[in-house]
């Protein structure tokens, strides 16, 4: 029997993927998907940035007038209008906020797919640099025979190296793997 935590996961994950169709469907409408993602992908930088914007967004504490009158105003420093701005409100309003992170990964998703790119998620221990990242999406793209688009995250628990995952594949050349893989080859040998 799943866990509540899995059954909640599994609900916001459905909803959020809703909410990132029908906003990519209204932006492909009005032919502005690639501002609404810009202006998503500038709100997510904030909220991975802002720890007091990730409590606003993410706790219930705050009432919903709470939470809309701070992301508006946040929205509106950061030059966020028109459709993703409506959006956020939207968000606010129906007390969804907690899924913004989720709605704008799907979105993404959902873009990158109707212009024909693959999506990988880029796990390093460290943050990487530019050019790291267009050596890394090249020899991505010539493995995979199209266009990538990264979503890169770090978690220093990988001490060094990479985990990329394309579609159901994954690629672990972290050293925390290898370093896992190194004590079970030590263990059988003795």
């Amino acid at each position: 029997m799943a866990s509540d935590q899995t059954v909640t996961t599994g609900m916001t994950t459905g909803v959020a993927e809703r909410y990132a169709s029908a906003l990519f469907e209204l932006a492909k409408d009005q032919k502005q998907q690639a501002q609404v993602e810009q202006d998503l992908t500038r709100f997510q930088a904030m909220l991975t940035e802002s720890a007091d914007l990730r409590r606003v967004v993410m706790s219930p504490a705050f009432s919903a007038e709470q939470q809309s009158k701070a992301v508006n105003a946040v929205a509106a420093k950061a030059g966020i209008g028109g459709l993703a701005g409506n959006f956020l409100k939207v968000l606010s309003r129906n007390r969804r906020l907690f899924i913004t992170s989720d709605v704008i990964k799907n979105f993404r998703l959902i873009a990158a797919r109707a212009r024909g790119e693959v999506s990988a998620d880029v796990t390093s221990a460290h943050p990487l640099s530019d050019a790291q990242m267009q050596a890394l999406k090249e020899q991505l793209k010539a493995s995979v025979g199209r266009d990538i688009t990264l979503q890169a995250k770090v978690d220093p628990s990988l001490l060094g190296g990479l985990v990329v995952k394309v579609g159901s594949r994954m690629i672990d050349s972290s050293l925390r793997t290898k370093i896992e893989q190194l004590k079970v080859a030590m263990k059988g040998t003795g």
